[in-house]
């Protein structure tokens, strides 16, 4: 009974691990998606970080269920991002279930805010 609840616990350990460990990379893959200018046909020579730097703005995004932009209201994550691909960086909007579309929502969801202490000083 003691070896049954061992494997049981290392397999659990194991695969947070491993979720872990997909998540990163898909945070990675979206920061790059992001970075992206040419991402989902854009032509307005913009990716997302040219109206988020670094994600500013968008540091509380991931937690939020509705989003008010250009006066209509998107009811998830993934219709606000198809919304600025459309109308900011003039591309096509992407399928919300699509692998590009999760870990764009996958970056945007691991923005943290920067603390005070963090900040560089204003000279």
């Amino acid at each position: 009974m003691r070896f049954i609840k061992i494997v049981l616990l290392s397999l659990i350990a194991l695969g947070l691990i491993f979720s872990y460990a997909f998540a990163a990379a898909d945070t990675t893959k979206g920061k790059v998606l992001f970075n992206d200018f040419k991402f989902a046909g854009g032509t307005a020579g913009k990716s997302c970080n040219s109206c988020h730097p670094e994600g500013k703005g968008l540091e509380k995004a991931g937690g939020k269920k509705e989003f008010n932009l250009g006066g209509k209201m998107q009811k998830s994550l993934e219709e606000a991002i198809n919304v600025c691909i459309v109308m900011a960086n003039k591309g096509k909007a992407i399928d919300v279930k699509s692998d590009p579309m999760k870990e764009l929502v996958a970056y945007i969801k691991s923005l943290k805010p920067v603390a005070a202490a963090d900040k560089p000083e204003r000279k």
